[in-house]
């Protein structure tokens, strides 16, 4: 009973986020992006948190899925947001970013 509940917290999860970014104009992702890296980071923590309290081995694949797709978030967050700021960044910058 205990693993119905968390997976349909899991599913709900997936389809609230899913309705959340879909909603974002697209103008919206990039400035917001590094905002949402410290929410992808609160996620990874309870990701680890769900997969130590595990009971089973179904729940623990599930938590270690959930804590790689949580790492593969926030890094990617952190790509993106990088390459946001090189684009602010001016052209002696660029060019310095281009020379590496």
């Amino acid at each position: 009973m205990e693993e119905i509940k968390i997976l349909t917290y899991f599913v709900l999860a997936v389809f609230v986020g899913f309705e959340v970014v879909s909603k974002v104009s697209s103008t919206l992702h990039t400035p917001l992006m590094s905002g949402a890296n410290a929410i992808h980071g609160i996620i990874l923590v309870g990701s680890i948190i769900v997969a130590g309290h595990a009971a089973s081995t179904g729940m623990l694949i599930l938590a270690l899925l959930a804590v790689l797709m949580a790492t593969v978030n926030l890094v990617g967050g952190f790509v993106v947001t990088d390459r946001m700021l090189e684009m602010f960044g001016g052209k002696k910058k660029a060019q310095e970013g281009h020379a590496r």
